[in-house]
């Protein structure tokens, strides 16, 4: 008798049990936490509706939360916890009913969201966890390493409004860019001797925290790639497919600043990749130098009327100044306002 688990009918209905099974339970769990916000989401305009309301002193209302948590616990357990509660009352006032909380997050989720003040913020942070699918611990290390701000100082006004409504969408090469890039993963401390290849070989053996700082789309192809010009040989320290673009993407890291012959070789990089490596469908290379300095005149001088994609951007090995940060991107959206 013929095993089942060798007919392909048998084995087309495991694969649409399977999908069904995998569905359900994914739905299940979307269902449960819709479920949990919008109860999260109604404690929180209970507690507001109630102080609105001034049934309260106002000495009563600074214990009101505790008193709350204290008794709710005694009911429902210690998912009521004070700060718990607290966040669900933020909850409600910064999602009205209009703007309800995306059931794509988790409630663990929407606590670190609740954390920032600024509205442009968090809206960005929540659009770009709900598109990239980041876990909490993701969306943590994001913030930490003031991801939004690093993309929106290099904005005007409209693209800092973009940025928050819609997150960071990648359209064309500028959109990869992010500066500086942070490596704080590699927990490298300052000052550090290292090498280009120690540093290359640490991000290669944090590659998944690699990957999350420069951004969504971007697939390993290979480090120290290989490539040969009239029995010369030259290598690549990294190479990424980029699979929204549909393109490589060459990495070269330099300990110092930057210099002109490190872009004319970039250059050379991409030119090869162009008419060696790509295939129908392609679109040209993008090269990305990551330097600790850059000097801004001699790039400019030195990619004078160069039509190909080469980038230079800095990088540090700890976390940036958050404050400078800060003022970067209120100076761009007070200087528009103007």
């Amino acid at each position: 008798m013929t095993q089942l688990s060798d007919n392909s009918q048998y084995d087309s209905l495991l694969a649409r049990i399977d999908a069904v099974a995998t569905r359900g339970r994914v739905q299940a769990v979307q269902a449960v936490n819709r479920e949990l916000l919008a109860t999260y989401w109604q404690i929180g305009q209970h507690i507001v509706e109630f102080e609105q309301a001034g049934q309260q002193r106002a000495d009563y209302g600074k214990a009101l939360i505790t008193q709350l948590a204290r008794d709710l616990r005694l009911r429902h357990g210690k998912g009521f916890s004070r700060s718990n509660l607290i966040y669900m009352r933020q909850l409600y006032l910064q999602y009205p009913i209009s703007q309800m909380p995306s059931d794509f997050l988790s409630w663990s989720h929407f606590v670190e969201l609740l954390k920032i003040d600024d509205a442009l913020e968090r809206s960005f942070y929540e659009k770009q966890a709900i598109a990239e699918r980041w876990s909490v611990a993701e969306l943590k290390r994001q913030k930490s390493t003031s991801l939004f701000l690093r993309l929106a100082s290099s904005r005007d006004k409209e693209g800092v409004l973009q940025l928050a409504a819609q997150g960071q969408i990648v359209a064309n090469p500028q959109d990869l860019l992010r500066e500086p890039y942070v490596f704080e993963f590699l927990k490298i401390p300052e000052p550090a001797h290292l090498s280009e290849t120690d540093l290359e070989t640490a991000l290669c053996n944090h590659l998944q925290q690699f990957l999350l700082e420069l951004g969504k789309g971007f697939t390993f192809v290979g480090r120290q790639y290989r490539i040969t010009l009239n029995n010369h040989h030259y290598k690549v320290d990294l190479v990424f497919y980029h699979r929204i673009l549909r393109c490589f993407v060459l990495v070269d890291l330099k300990l110092g600043e930057v210099q002109h012959h490190d872009i004319g070789q970039m250059n050379m990089y991409l030119g090869y990749f162009a008419n060696e490596e790509n295939i129908e469908g392609d679109n040209p290379p993008i090269g990305i130098i990551m330097s600790r300095g850059k000097d801004e005149l001699l790039v400019e001088y030195a990619m004078y009327n160069m039509s190909s994609q080469v980038f230079v951007q800095k990088y540090q090995l700890y976390l940036p100044e958050r404050e400078e940060l800060r003022r970067e991107f209120e100076l761009t959206l007070r200087d528009v306002a103007r």
